[in-house]
């Protein structure tokens, strides 16, 4: 095997801003061995692509190559085609069936009360007083919950979102087990009352009508996959675009145009998205780049290098508000593609708007600090202010 020691996601600079480093193991490695996170990285968008159009070669349902996989862990996210099928299916109807208008609306006011209060103050942490709030009302207004308490869920976020690094860094396992038991019991709490109208309700009339015992499983556990997956990745793209926004005032001026505003969103996610990869494992022996893949093998797929590779994306390191050459990766791929992604679009287009309608232009204050996590990129603080 090949080895590249020298690719560290967790190193400051490469957290600062991975994308040069990325760029020249594509040149030089595209398809290598990582040793400390035990997989083979892809850095090519084809490559990528390859891995997750493959259902067969490539398994995201870890069961399907002899791994034990507790009843917890399984939800529209890790099984695979046909399995999938069903519990994927009764969510995005559901999805579609949801007034999200009136939700994107509602998240517009909530803004302009927000930057309202902001106004007046010399400076202020994007990612807890904007992103966080933003987020947690956008995710329960579309399940239809209460909100749960901020603080308490966001501190029960970010474990889960740490303990996805468990490969790099061992320490976060056991705070990740126990607040995924925290997580459990609020959404099992969500079960047990008749709730509000919301995409909640719908999904558990239509799976009582089913009447499968397993797809009930499913349910609860992409329920609770949707909520905290669909919180985090969305305080972790509001961030990074108002981070981008910031530097590039005037693409926020050209998103007046509708046009842009739609295409524009998109090219926010795709030039620094928040979730930087996901995995497969191979059931047979492969190739992927010239590179031979053992049965069993971890597959990394590299968003973050796919989404910034040349051959998909020309002059992938601008960011072009009306690009229309490919598809990026920044909410996943096909069946595995992010069951958030249209509320986070929702939230970063409401976002936007509210930017815009703003009177005050939003400036940088001091120096932002991106939070020490591989697998989501997103910042620990992010300050900023409302300045003329």
């Amino acid at each position: 095997m090949s080895s590249l020691t020298t690719y560290d996601p967790l190193d400051p600079t490469t957290l600062e801003n991975p994308y040069p480093v990325l760029t020249a193991l594509r040149e030089t490695t595209p398809v290598f061995w990582h040793e400390g996170m035990q997989s083979w990285a892809l850095t090519r968008y084809a490559d990528c692509i390859a891995v997750l159009r493959d259902h067969e070669r490539f398994a995201r349902d870890r069961r399907r190559t002899g791994a034990v996989v507790p009843e917890p862990s399984l939800s529209v996210q890790s099984l695979d085609p046909p399995d999938q099928a069903p519990v994927r299916s009764l969510f995005m109807n559901a999805l579609q069936d949801q007034d999200l208008d009136t939700i994107e609306r509602r998240a517009r006011q909530m803004l302009a009360a927000r930057f309202g209060q902001l106004t007046e103050r010399a400076e202020f942490d994007v990612m807890t007083e904007v992103a966080a709030p933003l987020s947690v009302m956008v995710i329960s207004d579309l399940l239809g919950v209460d909100e749960p308490d901020l603080d308490s869920f966001a501190a029960i976020s970010d474990a889960i979102m740490r303990s996805m690094d468990a490969g790099l860094d061992p320490t976060v396992i056991e705070p990740g087990r126990i607040a995924r038991q925290e997580l459990n019991a609020l959404v099992e709490s969500w079960f047990c009352i008749s709730g509000r109208p919301g995409l909640l309700a719908h999904v558990k009339e239509h799976a009582r009508l089913r009447d499968d015992a397993g797809l009930d499983l499913f349910v609860r556990n992409t329920t609770r996959v949707m909520f905290q997956g669909g919180y985090s990745t969305m305080v972790a793209a509001i961030g990074n675009a108002i981070h981008t926004l910031l530097r590039y005032p005037q693409a926020l001026q050209r998103m007046r145009n509708a046009a842009l505003l739609r295409t524009g969103i998109d090219e926010l996610v795709r030039y620094d998205g928040p979730v930087q990869g996901t995995s497969r494992i191979a059931t047979e022996v492969c190739e992927i780049g010239g590179v031979t893949v053992q049965a069993g093998a971890t597959v990394l797929i590299l968003f973050a290098a796919a989404n910034h590779d040349p051959n998909q994306f020309p002059d992938p390191d601008r960011l072009i508000l009306d690009r229309s050459q490919g598809r990026h990766l920044g909410y996943g791929w096909g069946t595995h593609t992010c069951i958030g992604t249209v509320p986070a679009q929702m939230a970063l287009r409401a976002l936007v708007m509210s930017l815009l309608d703003h009177p005050t232009p939003l400036r940088a204050a001091e120096e932002p600090r991106r939070r020490r996590t591989a697998t989501m990129r997103t910042f620990e603080v992010l300050p900023a202010a409302f300045h003329l």
